[in-house]
């Protein structure tokens, strides 16, 4: 098995919590582990990622995503105190994300990619998104590059 950096440090960080009682960021650390374990399961019936943290990054931009439509949902239903516990997890679980790509970095990766792949129109699309996500997946926001494509291939 490939080595497991981000799987190591979650279970390190899960450590140093519970020894500092910090109660919160254990519980929302044994959230994360958990959804690991679960994409583990998932993971021997189906093709598992060659790099273990891939697998991790995976689950926890999933996870982050899973929150920040919660905190929205929760502060357009005037639920404070839910949206906060919702921003806490979300806090922890970018700790160990890695730092996404900002606009500018995004726009070069995206023409990058057309020059690479011959794409000129719409209907190329769906090529520029696979290799954009084989070369850049972990850093780089998928719905944000969605529309940039679009922009780029119109």
């Amino acid at each position: 098995m490939p080595e497991a950096k981000l799987r190591d440090d979650i279970k390190a960080a899960t450590i140093t919590a519970m020894k500092a009682g910090e109660k919160d960021r254990t519980a929302a650390l044994r959230l994360i582990a958990a959804k690991i374990k679960d994409r583990d399961i998932e993971a021997r019936t189906g093709k598992a990622p060659d790099n273990d943290d891939d697998l991790v990054i995976e689950v926890l931009q999933k996870m982050a995503k899973q929150r920040k439509e919660s905190i929205q949902m929760y502060d357009d239903g005037g639920r404070k105190e839910l949206a906060d516990q919702e921003r806490a997890e979300l806090a922890v679980i970018e700790e160990f994300l890695p730092a996404m790509m900002d606009e500018a970095a995004t726009k070069a990766a995206i023409e990058a990619v057309k020059a690479d792949v011959g794409a000129e129109s719409i209907k190329d699309m769906g090529r520029v998104m696979g290799e954009l996500k084989k070369r850049h997946g972990a850093e780089l926001d998928m719905g944000l590059a969605s529309g940039m494509v679009k922009a780029a291939l119109s």
